[in-house]
């Protein structure tokens, strides 16, 4: 009776042990099929523009998911298929004078990047063009590679800043740095409209990445001003920027209602900020640039570029077109009064002004994340492409 109670157990133990054994290798299986997806998703997004391949220029809905920019092969992403994912990192913005919400990628106090969700790609429609929903998910992020972060040391006589370049973990020494100064003239434009005056140069980073441009003629602490700084070495380019102005409170906020005609509502802050708001004024001029070979901006002329909005009863906003699918920086200068004003910027395509994008699920919660990624470029700026891809079927080891 002992012998027989020892072999049972010993029986029922070995096939306890046998059972976790054969669950654990299961398991071992589905997260290596996880990976092969994960890497199978990445390469699929970033190597096929997808159907039709210039859906990123548009507002129709894609019948095919892929990111690659039409006009070339390799890793070369798409600009405007970027613009138009949901962002999964900003709160979506409403305007009341539309009725209508909008996908939020916007970086700094007075860089805005709205894309009308109307036109916006979502998680759960690049799920089910993929092939994955209910199956897999994921999120998709792109970063720079190169930082370039610009801060303000002296406010005026002479404007002192200093820049810092740096790569994945190190600095960017010896890097060639373009940089465009946009001073702002709140009375220099038409019927009193704001324009701007701009200051190109170049300058050398040292071995730990660093640089420091003065500006002697900037002898005014108030004067409103944006300064965009393009960080260049052995193939690497990045994008920094920095803005100061005058008008915190009042300001002027562009939304991309309609991609196909290219079409930019001019909006007053208070209509987006207060449930009931007040009567206010603010003037604008709005230019498109684009950068060239050289690294220089150039203008592209924009009609009715100029006018001024009210908030509350007012108009309810203005309309600017932009009539190119290259790459550029919306910069519209305002002015709340004779002595207050400021500059905001809109990357027209994510890469102008390098702007991060995070698309898809949320990977903190899950059991386990095969992640996958990319070196790759977004216009001329080069990207780091991470996915992160999880199973939905949901497993675990049963002992």
């Amino acid at each position: 009776m002992v012998a027989v109670t020892v072999f049972l157990a010993a029986t029922l133990l070995f096939i306890g042990l046998f059972n976790q054994t054969i669950q654990t290798a299961v398991i071992y299986q589905r997260h290596r099929a996880t990976a092969t997806k994960a890497s199978d998703l990445l390469d699929n997004m970033l190597l096929s523009p997808g159907i039709p391949m210039d859906w990123g220029q548009g507002d129709s809905f894609p019948s095919g998911f892929g990111l690659q920019d039409p006009e070339f092969t390799q890793y070369r992403i798409s600009s405007f298929s970027l613009m138009r994912l949901n962002s999964a990192s900003g709160t979506s913005v409403f305007y009341p004078k539309t009725g209508s919400y909008y996908s939020n990628i916007t970086i700094g106090s007075k860089s805005f990047l709205l894309v009308s969700q109307s036109s916006a790609i979502n998680y759960s429609i690049a799920s089910e063009l993929l092939g994955i929903k209910n199956q897999y998910g994921f999120q998709l992020y792109f970063n720079p590679v190169v930082t370039v972060s610009v801060t303000e040391e002296h406010a005026a006589g002479p404007l002192s800043l200093s820049l810092d370049a740096y790569g994945t973990g190190f600095p960017l020494a010896n890097a060639h740095v373009t940089y465009c100064l946009i001073t702002v003239e709140l009375n220099g434009g038409a019927e009193g409209n704001p324009a701007y005056i701009t200051e190109y140069g170049t300058v050398l980073t040292n071995e730990q990445g660093s640089a420091t441009l003065n500006f002697p003629q900037i002898d005014d602490s108030e004067m409103s001003y944006a300064l965009i700084v393009y960080a260049h070495l052995g193939g690497l380019v990045g994008v920094g920027y920095h803005e100061r102005v005058s008008s915190e409170d009042v300001y002027v906020v562009p939304f991309i209602d309609n991609l196909s005609e290219g079409k930019i509502l001019i909006a007053h802050n208070y209509d987006i900020e207060y449930t009931d708001p007040p009567s206010a004024e603010v003037k604008y001029n709005a230019s498109l640039v684009y950068l060239a070979e050289d690294f220089t901006l150039r203008e592209m002329p924009l009609e009715n570029s100029y006018g001024h909005i009210n908030s509350g009863d007012g108009s309810p906003y203005e309309v600017v077109n932009i009539p190119t699918d290259n790459p550029g920086i919306l910069i519209i200068t305002y002015k709340k009064s004779a002595n207050l004003g400021g500059i905001v910027m809109m990357p027209w395509g994510v890469s102008a002004l390098a702007f991060p994008v995070v698309f898809g699920g949320d990977p903190t919660k899950q059991e386990w994340v095969a992640t996958d990624m990319r070196q790759v470029t977004v216009g001329r700026i080069a990207y780091q492409a991470k996915i992160a891809v999880w199973s939905l079927e949901g497993y675990q080891v049963i002992g």
